[in-house]
């Protein structure tokens, strides 16, 4: 075997490494390696057809992630017991990796490729999401097929106030700021992460240190490719070219694209049909034949020359397609309340762009099930992000929810999740549905998400509100215009769609697409900080229809009382298999949940009823109170014996009313005094230690009658059956 490796060491302190070996496992791949960092080993293959399909006009490039339970010791749950479709995480790190390869494969590369990285041993300490990118770009680059890498995704943390490279999982969790960054040896490509109301300046500074981490990995995959002899790479030929054909579109067609970008017209349809208007009548000119023939090389021109002619508008004359100046937001609307049986929601539009969300709250029951090699455990904070195809006005299959859904869904999440309140008793989930769609439905998302948790009393501790930017340069004249609230055609034609979320103190997510080469630090910040005055626009937009979080609740979602109980007593609230708390949710409707939380109980009790809580509560705390010598109670009697009444004081302990305990006037029989089930209020007179008996006594909440002396204190018995019953019978 032919095994080469080299070794990366990581900044910061102590001996941390990384580790790239190839030439071992899979061979027959075009090309593979093994990344480890501590425990964690990741096994990245990449394969590529040698031709391209006939008619084949785009990369037609598939990047999958998969966590083998096995890596972490575990077996899968659920009937089949095996690895099946890939999880929310999974597919999320699978988009991380696709966004930062894709952009550098060549634009004319057109055959098949497929990257398939697999996690064969879990560190339960290092996540292996700041490992794939490295492991599938040095796959790439241990290969022959064609890229203009290689990259490296790093991540990059805030802990205590410093910055660290690729951080445990223990320094995450109290992290300030978490962002998995991606580029190359020159320029940075991709950026997605979470912050606690960062600012702008310490997102820059930690994007500056992440790449020189990215130039030191990507250095020693070029290095390993030197060892391997990769450097060389195939030849292909996936496109044919004409070019008098090519420069004849362009002089047709390249001013009345110009014009119609020039017009700046608002509607995105009717600029559409004049931008078709235009491709037609250059195709009115060729034969039936020509069309027939070049149809893929004509589109790939058409877009071309629209996107130089549009791109040199927006330089030139300084506004944009709808007529925009560079920073303005689009008109905003927004409304709560709309729906009348949800728990919250709100619909927030945005030019044509239109969000309506609602928020479900629901009880530890409802919570996520979550069964992956790395993570398990529940999630009680959801949102799920919907795309129907009538919002672009188009007809598609439905075939299920697509990784772009997950991605924008995974997106708003993370811009909301640092707003929710850290004593939340509730399973929420949000669910935004996008009517209509032209540019940063996920940013409309964002804002209609925090607008539904509002109107639902969710008492966030600040608003939220997300805008889309973009960039539109030109590297040979130095000129760039930053666009604020990008539309759907400034997305496609542009060279960066950046994201941001925050509230007004600070970023709290951020999403990063970069399509050209040198972007400099200067023009982020540029871009952060128009993105900043863009997000206190929206915010004042936002708070014109509801400033802060409802005081209540609505009145037909369900209320949460949480209740702490002592460890010893989870055991008598449940019951002998689930007897005593089925029976409390039988009689009263609500829902409990317990669970051991820190050594304590912990019980939930669920309902939109008030009451039900209430009778519920109330059989808890029976159950769950210490019995104190001197308090009144009212029970209910539960048998009638010569001697006395067995009254229940409180759910599960009864105590004995003595016959002389019942009255101050003296009693010869219990016959007719009480019934079974009557309710009768007493006081706990004493506690037997040794046996723990109560005693109970109506006569010392019935007023004294008057001239009868003070009763003398006797001498306690064994227990307080008269003596004649406690004669042996023949």
């Amino acid at each position: 075997m032919n095994i080469k490796n080299i070794k990366i060491a990581l900044p910061g302190d102590g001996d941390r490494f990384i580790t790239i070996e190839t030439g071992k496992l899979a061979k027959q791949a075009d090309g593979s390696v093994v990344v480890r960092m501590g425990d964690t080993m990741l096994l990245a293959t990449v394969v590529s057809s040698r031709e391209a399909k006939e008619g084949m006009d785009y990369l037609p490039l598939s990047v999958d992630y998969q966590e083998k339970f096995a890596s972490a010791g575990r077996i899968p749950g659920g009937f089949f017991k095996r690895e099946a479709r890939p999880s929310e995480y999974e597919i999320l790190i699978s988009r991380l990796i696709d966004r930062a390869l894709r952009p550098l494969f060549p634009d004319d590369y057109h055959a098949e490729i497929q990257v398939l990285i697999y996690l064969i041993s879990s560190d339960p300490t290092i996540m292996p999401d700041s490992l794939v990118g490295l492991a599938a770009s040095a796959a790439i680059a241990v290969s022959d097929i064609p890229f203009n890498g290689p990259i490296s995704e790093v991540r990059v943390a805030k802990v205590d106030g410093r910055y660290v490279i690729n951080p445990t999982l223990q320094q995450i969790e109290t992290a300030t700021l978490d962002m998995i960054v991606a580029g190359t040896q020159h320029d940075l490509n991709m950026v997605e992460g979470q912050l606690h109301e960062c600012s702008e300046e310490e997102m820059v500074e930690a994007l500056k240190l992440a790449h020189e981490a990215i130039k030191e990995q990507c250095k020693a995959q070029l290095d390993l490719a030197k060892m391997v002899g990769a450097e060389k790479k195939r030849e292909y030929s996936h496109e044919t070219n004409d070019e008098a054909l090519k420069e004849n579109m362009r002089k047709q067609c390249y001013d009345k694209f110009y014009a119609i970008a020039n017009e700046a017209t608002p509607n995105k349809h009717l600029r559409g049909e004049k931008f078709e208007a235009v491709r037609e009548e250059f195709l009115a000119t060729l034969s039936d034949e020509e069309r027939e023939e070049k149809a893929g090389m004509m589109k790939r021109y058409f877009f071309e020359v629209e996107k130089d002619a549009v791109r040199d508008c927006m330089l030139n004359e300084h506004h944009r397609l709808d007529g925009r100046k560079g920073e303005e937001i689009r008109p905003i609307w927004s409304e709560v309340g709309y729906l009348p049986s949800a728990h919250g929601s709100a619909i927030f539009t945005r030019g044509e762009t239109q969000s309506l969300t609602t928020v479900t709250l629901g009880s530890k029951l409802d919570a996520q099930m979550i069964d992956g090699a790395v993570f398990d455990g529940t999630n009680n904070f959801m949102l799920h992000y919907n795309f129907p195809p009538f919002s672009t006005g188009e007809v598609k299959m439905m075939r299920g929810t697509g990784r772009r859904e997950i991605g924008h869904g995974n997106l708003a999440l993370r811009a909301l999740k640092p707003v929710m309140p850290k004593e939340n008793p509730y399973t929420v989930r949000i669910v935004s549905d996008i009517l209509e769609s032209n540019g940063s439905s996920s940013m409309a998302t964002v804002c209609a998400g925090c607008l539904a948790l509002m109107d639902a009393g969710m008492q966030i501790t600040k608003p939220v509100a997300g805008i889309a930017m973009g960039l539109i340069a030109d590297p040979k004249t130095g000129k760039y215009a930053i666009l604020s609230d990008i539309l759907g055609d400034e997305d496609h034609l542009g060279d960066m769609d950046f994201k941001v979320t925050g509230t007004r103190d600070g970023i709290t997510a951020c999403q990063m697409d970069i399509k050209i080469d040198g972007l400099s630090y200067e023009v982020l910040g540029k871009a952060l900080e128009q993105a900043r005055n863009g997000r206190l626009h929206i915010l004042g937009e936002m708070a014109k229809t509801i400033e802060k979080p409802n005081t209540d609740y609505k009145p037909h979602a369900p209320r949460i009382i949480q209740l702490r109980i002592p460890k010893d007593m989870i055991g008598a609230v449940i019951g002998p298999g689930g007897k005593v708390i089925q029976g409390i949710q039988a009689d009263t409707g609500a829902v409990i949940v317990i669970e051991e939380i820190d050594g304590v109980g912990v019980v939930d009790i669920s309902s939109a009823n008030k009451d039900s809580i209430d009778a519920a509560l109330a059989r808890i705390k029976g159950i769950t109170t210490v019995p104190e010598v001197g308090t009144e109670y009212e029970g209910k009697v539960k048998s009638i014996v010569e001697f006395g009444a067995f009254v229940e004081f409180l759910p599960g302990r009864e105590g004995l009313l003595h016959i002389s305990e019942v009255d101050w006037k003296r009693l010869d029989s219990m016959n007719g005094v009480f019934a079974e089930g009557d309710m009768v209020k007493v006081k706990l007179l004493a506690v037997d230690q040794k046996t723990g008996k109560f005693r109970l006594s109506r006569k010392a909440l019935l007023p004294r009658p008057e001239g009868m002396p003070e009763p003398v204190e006797r001498e306690e018995r064994r227990d307080d059956r008269p003596r004649q019953h406690n004669r042996r019978r023949d």
